[in-house]
């Protein structure tokens, strides 16, 4: 079986102009993390739950527990959701 591996220069000097130099994210990327943040912490609570669910059997309080997790995170999802909408009706606005 032939595994694909990402090519990755052996040092800084054997870097061409087709390999991409960054510095980390740009401000674009931190805001949109920013913006997503609540999407983030809503899934990872969501598999806290599921991870605990994977050990035990589970009571009642447990499956409440993950029923509330994943509320969370289809609000976050309708949150993130409605923004980008929004961000992109204020974009058309402006340009009209």
């Amino acid at each position: 079986m032939q595994v694909n591996t990402i090519p990755v220069p052996a040092d800084a000097d054997s870097r061409d102009e087709s390999w991409p130099v960054e510095a980390g994210p740009s401000a674009a990327d931190l805001a949109e993390i920013e913006r997503e943040w609540p999407l983030i912490e809503a899934e990872l609570q969501l598999l806290d739950v599921q991870l605990a669910l994977l050990d035990v059997k589970g009571n009642p309080v447990d499956w409440r527990r993950l029923r509330r997790a994943a509320r969370r995170v289809l609000a976050a999802q309708a949150f993130v959701a409605l923004a980008r909408l929004d961000e992109a009706g204020r974009a058309v606005a402006e340009v009209a």
